[in-house]
């Protein structure tokens, strides 16, 4: 049975750091509602629909939206989880507050976002804002003994009695740690069959390193597709506009921008690998973070999306790596404009979409 699993964004409540670099209340909300249009035909903002801007401190909107994802065919949120080393962490408490609660009744996992997060793509030039660091082993031990009680957790998603850990970063992983040795060691100490790791990476480098697969990053803007992008009229951009990106970018402008439809046939040509779990993008435009520095997927359609689900989901089919797992991204990352949640621009087409294919495949019916 194919397994959809869509990555979740828990940046969507207050939390004291942010209120340090970005000013008192901010969430994701406040990237998305002070987006504009950049050129012509440019879609922004980008809001949402039924769910409206909702607070993840309530325990109701996560129900609600476990509701939502399940009726439409999703089977389970990948929670975005930062562990900066030494214990620090930021936007754990939708994940902890789901974990004690029991609420939603709804399968998960981790993906350990590992990076440094930085204020480049908020007009802050390379202003760390704070470290990915790798303290040490007993480091690598704490993160494990926070993570195992959500492993234990009958809802966590596992493969074969092994808890599904998705890592952003595998290459930044320092090998002198010997990360996925240890928590391999540790898992099975807890009753585990162990770990089952699937590293974000564009090419087969993590290969016999330890992982049970891995996922493309995205948007894959291939080098074919790099001939396609659409070109903007620079003389049509008004000196307020000039004005209004140069502290933003030093070469002020449009963003990268290409078709979505584009996008979607060059993912279909490329394919994905044998060590890949199929990953499908609803849309992409993270300009609400970055600005005329960002990238732009134009032109964002259904028709598109469904054949990109449609061949993915052929590929999960008949892929021989455990799981049986397709991955969307995402289900709510508003400010980088790929999310299934309702909008006002598309409303449930999407969500729609998704279930209409995967009903395709034998898989699905709609659920309540």
């Amino acid at each position: 049975m194919i397994k959809p699993i869509a990555f979740y964004l828990p940046q969507f409540h207050p939390i004291p750091e942010n209120d340090l670099w970005w000013g008192k209340g901010f969430t994701e909300w406040t990237n998305v509602t002070k987006a504009k249009p950049l050129f012509p035909g440019h879609y922004q903002p980008f809001l949402p629909a039924d769910l409206g801007y909702y607070d993840l401190r309530i325990s109701e909107i996560r129900v609600e939206q476990s509701i939502l994802a399940k009726s439409f065919g999703i089977y389970g949120f990948a929670y975005w989880h930062y562990w900066f080393g030494g214990g620090k962490m930021l936007l754990q408490r939708p994940a902890e507050e789901m974990l004690s609660s029991g609420q939603p009744d709804f399968p998960f996992c981790f993906a350990w976002a590992n990076e440094t997060w930085s204020g480049r793509w908020h007009g802050l030039n390379d202003k760390v804002l704070i470290t990915q660091d790798y303290p040490g082993v007993d480091d690598v031990y704490n993160h494990f003994m926070y993570c195992l009680p959500f492993f234990r957790d009958h809802r966590y998603i596992k493969v074969n009695g092994k808890p599904v850990f998705i890592i952003y970063r595998p290459n930044d992983v320092p090998d002198n740690l010997m990360f996925l040795d240890l928590w391999q060691k540790f898992s099975i100490n807890s009753g585990f069959e162990g770990v089952h790791f699937i590293g974000v990476s564009d090419k087969s480098d993590i290969n016999g390193k330890g992982y049970g697969g891995r996922i493309q990053n995205a948007p894959i803007v291939s080098g074919r597709l790099k001939g396609k992008r659409i070109r903007h009229d620079q003389s049509l951009m008004s000196i307020k506009k000039i004005l209004s990106t140069y502290f933003t970018n030093p070469k002020p402008g449009y963003p990268e921008t290409y078709s979505y439809s584009d996008y979607v046939q060059s993912r279909l040509d490329i394919g994905f690998g044998d060590d890949e779990y199929p990953l499908v993008l609803p849309g992409w435009d993270n300009t609400p973070r970055s600005s005329s520095r960002g990238l732009v997927l134009h032109d964002v359609n259904v028709d598109s999306f469904k054949k990109y689900l449609e061949f993915a989901c052929r590929c999960s089919r008949d892929s021989k790596l455990p799981g049986d797992f397709l991955f969307v991204k995402s289900w709510n990352e508003w400010a980088e404009g790929n999310v299934l949640e309702p909008s006002i621009r598309f409303g449930n087409a999407f969500l729609e979409g998704f279930l209409e294919v995967l009903s395709v495949f034998g898989h699905f019916s709609r659920r309540n």
